[in-house]
Order: structure tokens, then sequence, then C-alpha cells
């Protein structure tokens, strides 16, 4: 019986575990933290042994496979020990694709990931389809694969999920875009990040699709050192193409084969030009499973906001609080500037991924009039801002209750408070579902 050791005891590790042990497999989990209760009841319910705190070498290293989480960089010691020993190290999505025969549709990129597979996923389901929504959003892609059936997966997958995939292939694969985030994972350098994220094509075969940003540079870039046999289907506002998404007027016409569906642009449910790129990509998507136009139409103005993704909370005094905690890198908060329409109070700050601010400049000048920096360390957003709102304008909060208090005191009627980070979250709060939870809440105690 081959042995299979997984490394990280959240969702893609206990799922990756499950799906082992129900393959037949000697399984083991080992944590170098704490993990949940919740997860380590599963594993006990699986009857699947584990460890946590630390990793126990001969445990780990009697492996013939490794599973390692996305969240465990693969310079930690203990992978590169696994990998010293010349032991493969494989990923969780990578491990679930060997046993799953759906039709996969797989979402990556640095912003519009989980927009655009949350509304491929809905799409899917509008059309009847027996569906599964996994990867980095929702279940275990892992845990569905051992536990559910179905007959497509729609699959947010990041490029650490991607890292530690080899044989893995999607039928429709998206690159939504690419611009520098996570760099301090991928020794700083935009080209590794961007390999990674490449890395989702190259399996394609002649019949599956390629959906990606025709106006995103650094994607054309690199597509033009790539060469894919896969049917490509770019989207743009910026021109027609033969095959793919155009905007012409005030609608966008989607052409995949013969098949053509067009879409108001005014009916769409979620507005920004961001947006028309990610309802694009979907309804792309959508044409290429062979979903009928009134489906994909009906879909795209019925779709509901991602929570922590540009999510209107409340209307207090008649000032709008967003919670866009999910912007977690610069051109995020770009978007979601950008898509104002009213002045703004910006709360921004969190743990820094190497930042370069100044793209903003322009932005925050137009938009923003105060500011508000909820973090440890905020003194390159103030040497970036602090001369364009003022100094009075600009203050430091330790916490989601005190930035909406001072956000309060600095807004007008009229104005909109909005958090988009441009940061991760960990240095105050537990991952950036807490930190937009905690907003949401201290929003409604004001």
């Amino acid at each position: 019986m081959s042995r299979i050791v997984v490394l990280g005891g959240a969702e893609s590790g206990v799922g990756s575990a499950v799906l082992a042990k129900v393959k037949g497999f000697d399984v083991f989990l080992s944590d170098n933290g704490k993990i949940k209760d919740s997860y380590a009841q599963i594993l006990r319910d699986w009857d699947i042994p584990y460890e946590e705190g630390g990793h126990t070498r001969e445990k780990v290293l009697n492996a013939d496979e490794v599973i390692k989480s996305p969240g465990i960089p693969s310079s930690a010691p203990m992978v590169r020990e696994v990998e010293g020993k010349g032991i493969r190290v494989i990923s969780e999505i990578e491990f679930a694709g060997r046993y799953d025969n759906a039709k996969k549709i797989c979402v990556t990129g640095s912003n519009g990931k989980t927009t655009t597979t949350s509304l491929i996923y809905y799409l899917l389901q509008n059309a009847g389809l027996n569906v599964g929504l996994g990867g980095n959003i929702g279940k275990s892609y892992a845990l569905q694969v051992a536990t559910e059936h179905f007959d497509y997966y729609v699959l947010e997958i990041s490029s650490f999920q991607l890292d530690n995939c080899y044989d893995f292939r999607p039928d429709i694969a998206i690159i939504t875009n690419i611009t520098p985030d996570h760099l301090d994972r991928y020794d700083y350098k935009l080209e590794n990040y961007a390999k990674a994220k490449f890395r989702l094509i190259r399996n394609l075969r002649p019949e599956d699709c390629f959906i990606f940003d025709n106006d995103d540079e650094i994607t054309i870039e690199h597509l033009d050192k790539i060469i894919t046999q896969a049917k490509k289907l770019p989207f743009t506002q910026k021109g027609e193409v033969p095959q793919g998404a155009y905007v012409k007027g005030d609608k966008f016409i989607v052409k995949v084969d013969e098949e053509e569906c067009d879409v108001y642009l005014k009916e769409l449910a979620l507005g920004g030009k961001h947006n028309i790129y990610n309802s694009m990509a979907a309804a792309i998507a959508a044409k290429a499973s062979g979903i009928d136009n009134e489906v994909i139409r009906n879909s795209l103005a019925t779709f509901q906001p991602i929570e922590h993704r540009l999510e209107p909370v409340l209307s207090i005094k008649d000032v709008l609080y967003i919670n866009d905690s999910k912007a977690t890198n610069v051109d995020s908060a770009w978007y979601a500037l950008e898509s104002q329409n009213r002045p703004v109070v910006w709360i921004v700050g969190g743990v820094d991924k190497g930042n370069d601010y100044s793209v903003l400049t322009d932005l925050v000048r137009e938009k923003v009039h105060a500011i508000v920096c909820m973090g440890v360390d905020n003194a390159k957003i103030h040497a970036a801002f602090e001369d364009i709102v003022g100094k009075e304008n600009i203050c430091d909060v330790l916490s989601a209750q005190e930035a909406v208090t001072r956000s309060a005191a600095f807004a007008k009627e009229g104005d909109v408070v909005l958090l988009s980070p441009c940061c991760a979250s960990f240095d105050l709060f537990k991952n950036m579902e807490d930190r937009g939870n905690q907003f949401k809440e201290a929003v409604r105690n004001l």
C-alpha cells in the first residue's frame, strides 16, 4: 500500500487526506501548527492518523508522495527535506484531478478570479447542470471528489495551488489578468509569478479552451513565449476579436465557433470596468459549455455581489460603507477606487507584500479626501499619500472598530467609506474574511 503524507491540516489538506483514505492509501497528516477542532473532527471521523504542533521527521520522510497545502511555501524546512529525499511533492489540485472525470472550468489570475469563478458557477447552475464549486473558494476540491459526484467543476485556483501541479488539465482554463502579487513567494520576480499562473494551461489539448484578457500586457507578453494547442478565446474592451468577447457600443458580443451572444452593459448586475472583464470571461466559458443565450443574459443580470468584494454594507447618514476586504493587492484596490463615483474615505493597510503605491497616486488625488491606515506599520502609505490628502486627513488605527469610527468622523454626506486594504490581513486579523466581518460589525454598531 502506497503511503501518502499530507502537510497542512486546514481545508485543502484535510480534503486531500480524506480522498487519499477513500482511494485506499496509507495516509498520515502532519501540521506544524494547531489544527482547528472542526478539521481535527473530520480526520477522526475518517480514522486518519494525524499530528499537530510540529512534524515527526520519520513519519513524514517515509512517504511515497507528499501533498503540500498551498499555504506552506516550498522554502519551508520540512518541504525542503522531503524534496531532498527525492519524494514527489504535489498539490491538492493535482491529486484530486487524478480521480475526477468531470468537465473542469478553472480560473486563475491576480484579480477578479473569485468573481469570475462565482459567476460561471451561477451560470452553470442556472442552466440546470450538476456542478461543484471549489479550489480556492468554498469546499475543498479533493473532499468533493471523495464524497460527492458532479458532472462539472468550477475551480478557482491560486498560483500557490498551481505550483505543484504537473499533469492536471482543465477543459476550459481562464487567466483573468496578471499583476504583481505574492512576490514574496516568488523571489520578488514577476516572471516567476507569471510562470506559476501559466502552469494552468500547460496540458491543454486542441479541443480545450484558453480564455484570457487581451488587454493585459503581462498576460500577452507571456502568451507570446508559450505554444498552446488550445482554442484561444480572448476578451477585450479595446477592439474586436474574431473569437472570444469584445465591447461594441452599449453591449459586449461573445463569439465561440459559430455561436454568438450579445449582452447589454447596462443590464450587468456588477458595475465597474473590471466587472465587464469578469462578465465577458464568464460569458465565454458559458458559451463554450453550450449554455443558452437567454440563461447567460439573465444570469449576468441577476448575480449577487460576493462577500468581501466591493460588498455594500450599509448607508448611514447618506454615507455608504463598502467592504472590499478581499482587495489584498494594489491592483485590486485600483479597481475598487476606479469604480467609485462618490468622494472616498479610504481604509487601507496591513501586511505589505512589496507594494508599489505609485500606480494609485492619480486615483487617490482624484477621488480620496481622507485615509485611515489600519495596520501595524503604515510608513509606506503615509509616504505615498500624506502630501495628497494632507496631514490632518490621514490617521493610524489598530482595529476595525477604530477604523470605522475615525472614517465616520472624516466622512461627509454623499461620501463612500471604502475598506480596500491593498495588503494582507495577518498583522491584526486571522484572515481577510475576519477583517471584512469585523468591519461590517463595526459599521452596524455605529
